[in-house]
């Protein structure tokens, strides 16, 4: 696989991460690496708001209605489907700027 395909699939669950990093990570240029901060970020920011949101619910369940905020993270993992389709080096809104110059093990 090309750098641009391993690139969108960083973005398909972990699995596809893993799979984009370890088959690219020989040749990798500067737009896969790019994109494998991007989509490990937002990966983590899933998890994290993933947690908060049972927190909040099983405290509150009053709030379950804002685990409809999850689908701003899942419209991110698709605007960095086609950030990296494009082959552009453009970040996720909200999130991406902090992820620019983090994960130095990626390269």
């Amino acid at each position: 696989m090309n750098n641009k395909t391993l690139s969108i699939v960083s973005y398909i669950t972990p699995i596809g991460w893993i799979i984009a990093y370890l088959s690219g990570k020989d040749n990798a240029d500067a737009l896969l690496k790019y994109h494998l901060r991007q989509s490990l970020g937002l990966m983590i920011i899933s998890i994290l708001f993933n947690i908060l949101m049972r927190i909040l619910v099983s405290v509150t369940p009053a709030l379950s209605f804002l685990g409809i905020a999850g689908l701003l993270i899942t419209i991110f993992w698709i605007l960095g489907i086609i950030n990296a389709a494009n082959g552009a080096e453009k970040p996720v809104p909200v999130f991406g700027k902090m992820f620019e110059d983090k994960f130095n093990f990626i390269g």
